[in-house]
């Protein structure tokens, strides 16, 4: 199962009405577990769920706690990043040189690492007074 054809089914799960943007993610852990999600949107605009959150509670829910690779897919133009929010959830659980995905439906990618997609992110390490 690759995580292209994972992130593209489920994104026709997703719950965007106000949108019509629906975004899927699905990531691999270090033993081979493949955790999905989609966005999720509700009437108070930015309380709704990004596809990558979805995926990454998954993950936690399922027990895993690090990521192995991330794709995420949406129906643009271009391959879209994830947001600002999404990049820090991934970091907290992926390592430096973690592939993230990007894509479109019609086929396009983008292959970035997070450093590459967050650099200077702010970790646990900077929480040490030690």
């Amino acid at each position: 199962m690759t995580l292209l054809l994972e992130a593209r089914k489920v994104r026709e799960l997703a719950y965007a009405p106000y949108s019509g943007f629906r975004v899927g993610a699905a990531l691999r852990c270090p033993d081979g577990q493949v955790f999905v999600g989609c966005n999720v949107e509700n009437a108070a605009y930015p309380e709704g769920v990004c596809a990558e959150a979805g995926a990454i509670s998954a993950m936690v829910a399922g027990g895993a706690r690090e990521i192995l690779e991330i794709t995420v897919v949406a129906d643009s133009a271009a391959p879209v990043p994830p947001c600002g929010g999404c990049r820090q959830k991934i970091a907290e659980f992926a390592t430096a040189q973690t592939r993230v995905v990007m894509a479109t439906v019609s086929g396009l990618q983008v292959t970035m690492t997070v450093a590459e997609l967050l650099p200077g992110a702010f970790g646990a390490s900077h929480m040490d007074k030690s």
